[in-house]
C-alpha cells in the first residue's frame, strides 16, 4: 500500500495551494516562504511548470492568510490589514500603474449563502468609475468599477465569458476576481484567504467546472481572492478519523496526567498537543483501515459514500454571520489596498 495514488481521478481536490503541497515528498518546482504575525500565519508559494505539474495548479504566487477568528472587532482589523498589505504586494508585483482602471467581480450565488462570499463583498467594494466619467474623481482614488455576474444556472451564460466580454469593453489595467473556495481541511473553513495572480477555475472546487478565468483567458493581470466556506463529507469523515488517532495518542500520553483527572472529557482539546501516532496505535484503533495512509482512506470513503449520493458539500451552521464578517474584511481591505485616500473603513 506504499504507491502514490493519483486523487484527481477520484475528485479528491483542494483549492488550496498550500493543502497541494502539503503532503508532496519532494518540492521541486516548488518555493514556499512562511511568516507569523502575532497569531496569523502567511504563507508564500510560487509553482514553475513543474511544481504546477505537480500540484495540478496553474503556474503563479499563491498567498494564503490563516486566522483563528474574525467574530470581533480587534480581530476583524488585524486581518484585514494583512489582507490589504499582502494585496498591495501583489499589485505591486504585477506593475499595475496607479492610474489603471481595476475592475472588480463577485463570482456567486448571493442567494445560497456559503456562495455569497463574491457578490456581498462587492456590496463592500467603493464603486468610483462613473466619478471618474463626470471628473469628480478626487486625488488618492484609483478608478474603480465592479460587476456582479452571477451564475450560469441563472443567466444561461457562461461567467468567464461575461467577464471577457466586459473587460474587452472596459480595458481595465487588472481584474480582481472573488470566490468561494472548498477546503480539504475542516480546520481551514472560513479561517482561510488565498489570494493568487494565477487566474481561477470558479465552481472546480465542488466538480462544477466552469472556463477558467485568467490572464490568458481575459487578457489582463488577474488576480483572484478566496475563502473555503464549504468542504465535503469525505474530508469530514477522513478528518474525524485523523481526530480520532490524534485524542488516541493523546490519551495514551496523559493516562497517568492528574491534572487531567480534573478536566472533564469533553474539555480537553487534544489539537493543541502534537503527538507522534504511532502506526501499531493506528492499526490497533482502525484495524484494516489503520494500515492505509491518508490519501487511500480518502479515496475509500470517496468510493463508499459517493455511488450513494451522500458525499454532501457541508458549511458550518454559523456560516451566515461568518460570511457577513467575511465580505466586509476582503471588500474594505481592497478598498484600503487600491485608494490611496482611504485609510481606515
Amino acid at each position: 500500500m506504499g504507491h502514490e495514488i493519483d486523487l484527481e481521478k477520484y475528485n479528491i481536490r483542494t483549492d488550496l495551494a498550500i493543502e497541494a503541497i502539503a503532503n508532496m515528498k519532494t518540492k521541486t518546482g516548488i518555493k514556499s516562504h512562511v511568516e507569523e504575525e502575532e497569531d496569523i500565519t502567511i504563507t508564500t508559494v510560487y509553482l514553475d511548470k513543474e511544481g504546477s505539474k505537480k500540484t495540478g495548479k496553474p503556474v503563479g504566487s499563491y498567498i494564503t492568510i490563516e486566522f483563528e477568528d474574525v467574530t470581533d472587532y480587534e480581530n476583524q482589523e488585524k486581518v484585514k490589514k494583512i489582507f490589504s498589505l499582502q494585496l498591495q504586494k501583489l499589485i505591486k508585483h504585477l506593475k499595475i500603474k496607479p492610474d489603471d482602471l481595476v475592475l472588480i467581480v463577485g463570482l456567486g450565488n448571493e442567494k445560497s449563502t456559503p456562495d455569497s462570499l463574491g457578490p456581498l463583498v462587492i456590496n463592500n467594494v467603493l464603486v468610483t468609475n462613473h466619478l471618474y466619467m463626470l471628473g469628480n474623481l478626487e486625488t488618492g482614488f484609483r478608478r474603480v468599477c465592479a460587476l456582479k455576474p452571477g451564475v450560469m444556472g441563472t443567466t444561461g451564460i457562461e461567467t468567464s465569458d461575461l467577464i471577457t466580454s466586459t473587460v474587452k469593453e472596459l480595458k481595465p489595467g487588472l481584474l480582481i476576481v472573488i470566490d468561494a473556495l472548498a477546503s480539504q481541511s475542516v480546520e481551514r473553513l472560513n479561517k482561510t484567504i488565498q489570494m493568487t495572480d494565477s487566474g481561477i477555475h470558479p465552481g472546480s472546487g465542488i466538480g462544477n467546472h466552469r472556463k477558467k478565468i485568467s490572464k490568458e483567458i481575459v487578457g489582463v493581470p488577474v488576480v483572484a481572492i478566496g475563502i473555503p466556506t464549504v468542504v465535503d463529507a469525505v474530508t469530514i469523515v477522513s478528518d474525524t478519523f485523523n481526530y480520532m488517532l490524534r485524542h488516541f495518542t493523546y490519551s495514551k500520553h496523559n493516562m497517568n496526567n492528574p491534572l487531567n483527572k480534573l478536566i472533564p472529557m469533553g474539555s480537553i482539546n487534544y489539537l493543541k498537543k502534537d503527538y507522534k501516532i504511532e502506526k501499531q496505535d493506528k492499526e490497533k484503533l482502525l484495524g484494516m483501515i489503520g494500515g492505509l495512509n491518508e490519501n487511500e482512506i480518502k479515496q475509500l470513503i470517496f468510493e463508499v459514500l459517493t455511488p450513494i449520493g451522500y458525499n454532501l458539500m457541508v458549511t458550518p451552521k454559523e456560516v451566515d454571520f461568518l460570511i457577513k464578517k467575511l465580505s466586509e474584511i476582503i471588500g474594505n481591505g481592497i478598498n484600503l489596498a487600491l485608494h490611496e485616500n482611504v485609510t481606515n473603513v
